[in-house]
């Protein structure tokens, strides 16, 4: 008959062990983790414990790596938000192209939604943001959200003149903006999400009522 083991002689449950690797290294290998937790399971479960054992490690070890959870969301938040910002604020350059404000604002709904389909996680770590994220995360978000209003006024601005009352850039701006948010954000979590030539369609007719095409000239 086997003599009961006691729970002294039972084997330790071990610790994720890490092996030693540059903390540049370490790094970006937790900020993979907490991107992975972000899009799996949503910003409401990311945590310090979430992350570690998403990358198979010790809590000790991201303290090693980020000051805190803060700390390490604002990191991936630059990570993330370097290249995919960049080519946002492209989709709208400072000075309109000589050619038809609303055939340009079509183009750059064409551009943006190509942008959610290459990097769809970059995009729902920055448009899908919970009250529970740090506020410096929030603050961060708005920061740049606020570049993009000032480059899309002024891209209102740059516009050739409308025939009836002049658009209010600042107004537009945020009205444009705003639509824009929530239209990616129905692309991210809807499978039903409106398609970008049909949002592009209806912009036209909105965006027409201030810059109507030219009329061709008639025939003599």
């Amino acid at each position: 008959m086997s003599t009961p083991t006691s729970s002294s002689d039972r084997p330790r449950r071990r610790r994720p062990y890490a092996p030693r690797v540059p903390l540049a290294e370490r790094r970006e290998q937790l900020l993979d983790a907490a991107l992975a937790v972000i899009v799996s399971d949503g910003y409401a479960r990311i945590s310090i414990d979430a992350i570690a054992k998403r990358a198979q490690v010790a809590r000790s070890v991201v303290y090693g790596a980020f000051e805190d959870l803060d700390d390490l969301l604002l990191t991936l938040l630059d990570r993330q938000q370097e290249l995919a910002f960049t080519r946002l604020l492209a989709s709208v350059p400072d000075t309109l192209p000589t050619r038809d404000p609303v055939d340009f604002a079509c183009e750059a709904v064409h551009r943006m939604a190509a942008m959610l389909r290459e990097d769809p996680d970059t995009w729902r770590l920055i448009l899908l943001t919970p009250a529970t994220t740090p506020p410096a995360v929030h603050a961060r978000i708005e920061a740049d959200r606020e570049r993009f209003r000032r480059r899309v006024a002024s891209w209102i601005e740059s516009a050739p003149a409308a025939e009836g009352p002049a658009p209010d850039p600042e107004v537009l701006a945020h009205a444009l903006v705003a639509s824009a948010e929530h239209f990616a954000r129905l692309a991210l979590t809807s499978a039903d999400a409106i398609d970008a030539t049909r949002l592009a369609g209806q912009l036209r007719l909105l965006l027409g009522g201030i810059w109507s095409a030219p009329s061709a000239s008639p025939s003599p």
